[in-house]
């Protein structure tokens, strides 16, 4: 019988944090998945390592290995192979929390249906702060942008997806030369239709490190143009304020200049907004463009799933 659901993992380069996710695996009381690993493109001992944990017999354990493409080109990768009921991302760097598979499951079985996209939950730090805000008290269901824009959440959640929902909107867009298109396309389409049922509880513990990508958008901003400018695009036609489109359209224009698109307006889902953001969108341009010679230098891992409140901060 196949499990419930798939613990998936994006990887490129951490044999050296991969072992927690593989770890609190373990310690789950709940055998009902199966760890599904994307090694985009690891040059470290991140092979080696995992074939010994397969040979263990200790979790159930599926491994891909492709070139490098970014997050979002494993994470394409995890969803054509993902053929359990749901599935949850967790990162290299990144763990569950202990009985998080029972607590998925069952809260999923006693509330699930086809009326909800899954289940949004907590995450905590490793101390076991919560990160940001929990749910709101009476809160059954929302969509995602919704628990942030109407309810005010704050901090990163944890995402536990319906494999059919996921699997019925488009792949992440891949462009030559470049490695990110923010993940957050792919939640905001699944946002048009349906709501995630809400969950108080901490799935996964997360930690911010250093070589961290969500700590360095600004280069992700100047690598990946045409994948940002793709998500503005995107994010201005279905975003829910005026405010919030004139953010976007900010952002359109900044990655628009950088990638040389002068034909932004034409090409903008909201013109009028468009025009109306070219000047501050100047300014962020010429503002990556001062900082580039300073900024530190990124991995060409981009972004997590669970980094979606830092990509709010970044913009």
């Amino acid at each position: 019988m196949a499990p419930t659901l798939t613990v998936f993992t994006p990887t490129y380069n951490r044999a050296h944090t991969l072992h927690l996710c593989y770890q609190s695996l373990i310690r789950q009381s709940c055998r009902d998945f199966v760890w599904l690993i994307i090694d985009d493109g690891s040059t470290d001992r991140t092979r080696e390592l995992v074939e010994g944990w397969i040979r263990e017999g200790k979790v159930p354990i599926r491994y891909h290995y492709q070139d490098n493409q970014g997050m979002h080109g494993a994470h394409n990768a995890a969803y054509e192979r993902i053929d359990t009921e749901l599935n949850v991302c967790i990162d290299s760097d990144d763990y569950l929390a202990d009985d998080a598979v029972g607590k998925i499951i069952s809260f999923w079985r006693e509330h699930g249906s086809l009326d909800y996209a899954g289940i949004v939950g907590l995450d905590a730090s490793p101390d076991g702060e919560v990160i940001g805000t929990e749910m709101p008290g009476n809160l059954k269901a929302s969509t995602l942008n919704g628990l942030y824009a109407k309810w005010k959440v704050k901090g990163d959640k944890k995402l536990v997806y319906r494999t059919q929902v996921t699997s019925g909107v488009p792949p992440y867009p891949v462009f030559p030369g470049e490695r990110y298109v923010p993940l957050s396309y792919k939640y905001l389409l699944i946002d048009q239709q349906l709501p995630l049922l809400v969950m108080n509880e901490v799935l996964c513990h997360v930690e911010y490190r250093t070589d961290g990508s969500s700590l360095n958008m600004l280069n992700q901003y100047r690598r990946n143009p045409q994948g940002f400018a793709f998500f503005r695009k995107v994010a201005m036609r279905y975003a829910p304020s005026f405010k919030e489109r004139f953010r976007e359209a900010v952002h359109y224009v900044s990655s628009s200049l950088i990638m040389g698109n002068r034909r932004f307006v034409a090409e903008s889902p909201r013109k009028g907004v468009t025009l109306l953001a070219s000047p501050l969108g100047l300014l962020l341009y010429l503002y990556i463009r001062r900082t580039q010679r300073s900024a530190p230098v990124s991995a060409p891992e981009a972004p997590s799933p669970g980094r979606l409140l830092q990509e709010r901060d970044a913009q």
